[in-house]
């Protein structure tokens, strides 16, 4: 390695810890994927550079309002051209904690796909539980083919070729923290945007996608959505969209930010309105049928095979499980996902299949239950439910609390 580019990785990795050694406010850059002449993926009804706007601006508002220690800045406001390096820059120069960039999917010809996929920088792996190596650098190919309509871009771009198997590693040795702290963000954007939203959970993937590349923090690009399915481009277009993928994204981003740039009082998820729904055995052993039910529905008479008394008898205690997963379609007993675990129960809630373990009117029980799963499920954690109704976890604490 020569001193240029040992010079380069100082410098970048300097400035990854800029916004920490300054203590100013937590900076959080939204980029509105395309603009101006690129419009993006193409729908029958939209256009994916106006879906990217709408989206990004509304979570930018939404977090201004939320949340006073937060300086949202956005990489455009209008229908306007941005080169990946501009927002970039745009992200570098302001000292940015966090870059989200958000983008509408899309497949050629016929083809049907729903779901939300969440991207962030790093080499491109084949996962048996993903759609593999091929299917998402042509992720990456339409992504960073925006670069070709820049001028110049084979000195801006100097040694990236977005066809060359080698470019997926030329910057995995830079930043390993940032690529981590993405990582855990797009695990954030996977759970919360489906629970938000319903649409399908696709996964977090790696690549090396140049606009995350260019940047010195930790990022992720956002993939919402299908713009060449029609149901999800009318999704996406419709009005009650926007405040379900808003708080999805808010849940994500406070999850995140909670953890690693903690306040005085972290912020708290906002409420998703959409009921859960419990899906219960009924002993139909040879086709595996369920019955999915509306938790708090006339006649439950039931929470996760724990009996609750009829009102006005006392006061129905809440009852703890730990959540260690949650997957669009039901699983099978043997699933290697659910990694042995046999004592296993499963609800429904926005779309979205939710495994659970273990079942307590005991929260110390429960607890000590989640950090047993945490070396197989590291991302398990407590739920609440009351009268069959799944309810806020904190507020079910304090009841139990009380109650002792």
């Amino acid at each position: 390695m020569n001193r240029k580019q040992l010079f380069a990785i100082i410098y970048m990795l300097f400035l990854s810890l800029m916004p920490v050694m300054a203590g100013d406010k937590f900076v959080l850059v939204l980029d509105a994927g395309h603009g101006g002449h690129d419009a993006g993926c193409v729908g029958a009804i939209s256009k994916e550079k106006n879906l990217t706007l709408r989206y990004a601006l509304a979570f930018g508002k939404f977090v201004e309002q939320q949340c006073p220690d937060v300086k949202v800045l956005y990489t455009r406001r209008t229908d306007k051209y941005l080169t990946l390096k501009e927002r970039a820059d745009f992200a570098n120069n302001h000292r940015a904690d966090l870059f989200i960039s958000v983008h509408i999917n899309a497949l050629p010809g016929k083809r049907i796909a729903r779901g939300v996929q969440t991207y962030t920088l790093g080499k491109s792996k084949r996962d048996g539980n993903r759609r593999g190596y091929i299917e998402n650098l042509e992720v990456a190919k339409r992504e960073n083919s925006v670069i070709f309509m820049e001028k110049d871009y084979k000195t801006i771009y100097q040694g990236y070729d977005p066809n060359s198997p080698e470019s997926n590693i030329m910057f995995e040795f830079i930043q390993d923290k940032n690529m981590e702290l993405s990582a855990e963000l797009a695990r954030y954007m996977q759970r919360y945007v489906c629970q938000a939203t319903g649409r399908q959970d696709m996964g977090a993937h790696q690549d090396n996608l140049a606009v995350l590349r260019l940047t010195s923090m930790p990022g992720c690009l956002m993939e919402l959505g299908f713009i060449s399915t029609s149901d999800e481009e009318a999704f996406m277009n419709s009005e009650k969209s926007t405040d379900k993928y808003v708080r999805g994204f808010y849940n994500a981003f406070i999850s995140y930010k909670n953890k690693h740039h903690a306040i005085n009082s972290p912020y708290r998820p906002v409420a998703i309105e959409e009921p859960a729904k419990e899906i219960r055995s009924q002993g139909d052993k040879e086709s595996g049928s369920q019955e999915v039910k509306e938790l708090g529905s006339q006649g439950d008479k039931e929470t996760g095979g724990q009996e609750v008394k009829e009102p006005g008898s006392q006061e129905i205690k809440p009852v703890f499980k730990v959540q260690i997963l949650s997957c669009s379609k039901r699983m099978k007993p043997d699933d290697a996902r659910l990694k042995g675990e046999k004592d296993v129960d499963c609800y429904e809630e926005n779309g979205m299949v939710k495994y659970t373990v273990g079942a307590s009117e005991n929260y110390q029980e429960i607890s000590k239950l989640r950090k047993q799963l945490a070396e197989k499920f590291p991302e398990a954690f407590v739920i609440a439910f009351r009268q069959g109704k799944k309810m806020n976890v904190n507020e079910a604490i304090n009841i139990w609390r009380n109650k002792k």
